[in-house]
């Protein structure tokens, strides 16, 4: 966030100094915006296609967009690169799935710890890289100068690092197996051993499994708006995502906010470095 208040005021939209952070938050929410609306249909995509092909275009989506917000020339290109990103990366969701399902039953817990504890460690990696890395041409002078690419894009070189984890991350996912089970309408006589549910006899029709299995279903289940225990837990979840994201961004904007205006006067690497070990602690 600390780059991104820094990269507004270098697009000089503000008439203030004060005014700055009003446009950051702009930047910064964009990309939450994104994610919130398209959430939901990338779910139901990786439900009917498969979790390989969304995971695969959201790392694909990091490697362009993020190298794009890098790029940006002006405060609306900032924007819709952002709003893009997260518009066009559904991956959060679907790795929480993918994992409950590459694992058996009994490290279901184990897999979506895991799942946190990688979002962790890319909190720590994520702001040391922005912090370091950001505005090359002033911090590494003897490396990058003022008419190199880095000088002309400030911020082009962090944005670039994390486009090659997502690079990586994308030729990773190729080999991913799927665990999506597709089931062939109209073969209703072949009982698939996956899909026949635990404790059936083997002479039972799919038809007769599934109905089985269906019944075992409770009435607020087949409705995710009557579940109210999965309700609570949205609440409860999105009231902790409000308090993380509100201190990631307005710790950012008044730590490198002047002294002159209430704020600690941080460069972005001493924000890189607070926020690389408070993030750990926080999750």
């Amino acid at each position: 966030m600390s780059s991104k208040l820094i990269e507004v005021r270098d697009f000089h939209i503000a008439d203030r100094e004060e005014n700055i952070s009003y446009y950051a938050g702009y930047v910064g929410s964009s990309f939450m915006l994104g994610r919130a609306l398209t959430s939901i249909p990338w779910g139901m995509i990786a439900d009917r296609y498969g979790r390989k092909p969304v995971i695969v275009i959201g790392a694909i989506t990091v490697v362009i967009f993020n190298a794009l917000f890098g790029l940006s020339t002006n405060f609306w290109m900032a924007i819709v690169m952002r709003f893009l990103l997260g518009s066009l990366c559904g991956i959060i969701g679907t790795m929480r799935a993918y994992a409950s399902e590459i694992c058996r039953k009994e490290y279901h817990a184990l897999g979506l710890s895991a799942i946190s504890t990688s979002w962790g460690i890319g909190l720590v990696i994520g702001p040391a890289i922005g912090g370091y890395l950001a505005q090359p041409a002033e911090k590494y002078p003897g490396i990058f100068s003022k008419e190199s690419l880095f000088g002309r894009f400030p911020y082009l070189l962090p944005c670039l690092m994390i486009s090659l984890f997502g690079f990586v991350a994308t030729v990773i996912s190729l080999w991913l197996p799927e665990t999506l089970h597709k089931h062939k309408k109209g073969n209703k006589d072949q009982s698939d051993p996956h899909d026949v549910a635990e404790g059936t006899t083997n002479g039972l029709h799919l038809s007769e499994s599934m109905t089985h299995s269906e019944s075992k279903i409770p009435n607020s289940q087949k409705s995710l708006l009557k579940n109210w225990p999965l309700v609570s837990a949205i609440i409860v979840y999105c009231v902790f995502q409000l308090h993380d994201m509100a201190y990631l961004e307005i710790f950012s904007l008044w730590a490198v906010s002047p002294r002159s205006l209430g704020g600690l006067s941080f460069t972005t690497a001493d924000v890189g470095q607070v926020l690389a070990i408070t993030d750990n602690f926080d999750d």
